[in-house]
């Protein structure tokens, strides 16, 4: 096992790293920009380094600094977190060239599935299904396109390769539209991305977002810890999520995770990591994978009762998985409330001081957050203050429980999006389960909402 790990990310997911470290006798760095200097992660860590000014540009992104504050404290290994550096390739690699470890993938496991082409072909050659589309990018020939597209059948949507996050994507209904699509489609590829490759897929038009967690390690082994659904989103930012995803049969969802497991030893993977997919008419769909921890871990970690990122500093240090997929239990149902720093309906970043912060509590509730009274939530980073995650052995009962939980929340000073969580608990399509990708899209858009 390390002795100490430097961890390169900040907010709940720094303070979250920072315990798993704790708890397995590690010491922990952490590198922090001016604007977090007081986080309690940081009063925490064993040591902390500035790496740089508030901008992330200038500080959590700033490789050769996150470099030297390793060389500095004599950190052996670096953990990512979710954002910011943890799916580059060209980090990965600095972090190994350098002399540390990097608790994640092999930087060229990162880069193939960072690459929404390469990643399609890999997933096609380990037996994962796929959403049907072109056969790798575009060609550059309009008569290509079309012949391309007349093929996978309308509506089509066009994306980038190195695409991310919601953007460098377009729906495309009528073939009058497409060339235009993919024109600038590339153009805002190339200047979000740096890489203009795009590929065209079938849009399906209603399908749930379902994921799979793994976990592999460096000897072949590989698990899969279930499924979560994550369809309740706004421009395909996640707000709620849960684990298991309800009304899917779970022959489907061994079938798939089994597949998601096999693929894994076949590219060699490392570490945790997400198959995301698109569930519609009963049939899974990969779209991308996820080569990183990701926000909505603890509701995994709540039906399991496996700690994720512990496993992912062991399996970095070189250790085997201590258990096989025979092992692994599900029990109960887990959901997320993701709470940020915004407007509850408006969505428009809220930072400012917390004058005043009590978190809820009782049996079968978590929550995750760097927060405090008096904080200041900087408006540099992601607007996420909180993860409040409940556990209960039915679907109704962990939603009874969230709903409790929301309602002794208290975050006062700035402006949350607790008041839109708490209608979510109440809404009758999320309470029969199954909502798909657009619900929570069309029900805003039909509400006149006050400011």
């Amino acid at each position: 096992m390390f002795e100490k790990i430097l961890i390169a990310n900040r907010g709940e997911i720094a303070l979250r790293v920072q315990r798993a470290c704790r708890e397995l006798g590690v010491k922990t760095v952490a590198v922090h920009s001016e604007a977090d200097s007081g986080a309690k992660y940081v009063r925490l860590a064993d040591e902390s380094v500035c790496i740089g000014p508030a901008p992330s540009g200038q500080s959590y992104l700033n490789i050769p600094a996150i470099i030297s504050a390793a060389e500095v404290t004599d950190a052996e290994a670096i953990h990512p977190g979710y954002g910011f550096l943890s799916e580059n390739a060209d980090f990965a690699e600095r972090v190994e060239k350098s002399g540390f470890v990097f608790i994640g993938p092999r930087p060229e496991t990162i880069r193939m599935m960072g690459d929404k082409v390469s990643a399609k072909h890999a997933m096609i050659k380990a037996g994962v299904p796929v959403v049907p589309g072109s056969d790798g990018p575009l060609p550059e020939s309009p008569e290509d396109i079309i012949k391309i597209a007349r093929a996978v059948g309308y509506p089509v949507i066009v994306k980038a390769a190195g695409g991310g996050g919601g953007r460098g994507m377009r729906v495309v209904h009528t073939e009058a539209a497409l060339l235009n699509a993919v024109t600038m489609t590339r153009t805002e590829a190339q200047s979000a991305f740096g890489n203009p490759t795009v590929y065209l897929e079938k849009f399906l038009e209603n399908p749930r977002h379902v994921e799979i967690q793994v976990l592999a390690d460096s000897h072949r082994n590989a698990v899969y810890l279930g499924d979560r659904d994550c369809s309740m989103q706004r421009r395909h930012q996640k707000i709620i999520e849960e684990a298991p995803a309800p009304l899917i049969s779970p022959r489907l969802k061994s079938r798939i995770g089994e597949r998601c497991a096999d693929a894994c030893r076949k590219i060699g993977y490392r570490g945790a990591g997400t198959f995301e997919f698109l569930f519609e008419k009963d049939e899974f769909y990969f779209i991308e994978m996820n080569t990183r921890v990701q926000v909505e871990h603890p509701v995994t970690e709540m039906i399991t009762g496996i700690d994720i990122v512990q496993a992912q500093i062991m399996v970095a240090a070189g250790q085997k998985l201590p258990f096989r997929q025979r092992d692994i239990q599900f029990r109960g149902h887990s959901v997320e409330c993701r709470i940020n720093a915004e407007h509850p309906y408006k969505f428009t970043p809220s930072p400012g001081r917390i004058s005043a912060f009590h978190a809820p509590g009782g049996p079968g509730i978590r929550v995750d957050s760097h927060v405090y009274a008096n904080y200041l939530v900087p408006p540099n980073y992601d607007s996420l203050v909180a993860k409040v995650i409940s556990w209960a052995d039915t679907r109704e009962k962990a939603i009874a429980k969230m709903r409790i939980a929301l309602s002794e929340m208290v975050v006062e000073g700035i402006q949350t999006n607790l008041p839109l969580h708490q209608e979510l608990m109440l809404d009758s399509a999320f309470a029969r389960g199954g909502t798909n990708i657009h619900y929570l899209e069309e029900k805003l858009a039909k509400q006149n909402r006050p400011d």
